[in-house]
């Protein structure tokens, strides 16, 4: 391997880890992660703050779509999914990076993410 390509799979690796922590592979299809929420605010919220980790198996976030991958976490509640959207939780930031979300707009998010509609 060069010293330029060590580079490049360094940096990949460093992108990827900002996201979370690595996790199994998700059963979504990548046809269900690559939807976006029909309401056009929220796919704009979506395409903003969310989708790069949630659309994307390597960075260790719950794939939108991934209904395997989000039923552990649904089972948690919604108060616990929005208190770890509001406070961050493991690798996601605080408010998800999304100051323009309340949490309606956080709700309606996880909603979306969970089951790809």
């Amino acid at each position: 391997m060069s010293k330029n390509q060590s580079i490049a799979f360094l940096a990949l690796g460093l992108a990827l880890t900002a996201c979370g922590e690595k996790s199994a592979p998700p059963s979504a299809p990548a046809a269900v992660s690559a939807a976006i929420p029909a309401d056009a605010r929220l796919a704009k919220l979506y395409e903003q703050t969310c989708k790069t980790c949630h659309s994307n198996a390597g960075t260790g976030a719950p794939v939108a779509g991934d209904t395997a991958a989000w039923a552990p976490r649904l089972a948690q509640g919604m108060p616990t999914l929005l208190n770890h959207t509001l406070n961050g939780y493991k690798g996601m930031p605080p408010l998800g990076s999304c100051s323009d979300c309340g949490e309606p707009e956080f709700t309606a998010l996880i909603n979306f993410m969970a089951t790809g509609k």
